[in-house]
């Protein structure tokens, strides 16, 4: 199933609360290996993923920390690699039944983002 809206494809804007903005943005520049793409705001950074796929920060401390998010990925164990060079370890590895890997990173706050991959 595709979803899209007349006729269109849809973005997805992934979004997490932090607690404190500098902190959330330093650490995600360092999982996600850039810079944000851009930050609508003083207390928001978003960062595109792939065409159409965003994830963005904003601070609100009443709501940071409960966040839960995977994102599949070609070659995980390359970026894992290219992850813990820039000084972020995962906080737990999952392999499922059929094959599939995750990996999960939390961030200061506890927000989980996981990167998998799928059996060939």
């Amino acid at each position: 199933m595709t979803l899209r809206a007349n006729g269109q494809p849809l973005d997805l804007f992934a979004g997490l609360y932090v607690r404190d903005f500098t902190t959330a943005r330093g650490w995600y520049t360092r999982l996600l290996g850039s810079a944000p793409s851009f930050e609508p705001h003083d207390t928001e950074a978003v960062w595109e993923l792939a065409d159409h796929r965003w994830l963005f920060i904003d601070e609100n401390a009443a709501r940071a920390g409960h966040a839960v998010h995977t994102i599949l990925v070609g070659d995980l164990d390359a970026l894992v690699d290219e992850i813990a060079a820039r000084g972020i370890e995962p906080s737990r590895r999952e392999v499922y039944g059929n094959g599939a890997r995750k990996v999960l990173y939390q961030d200061p706050d506890g927000n989980e983002i996981g990167f998998g991959d799928t059996p060939c």
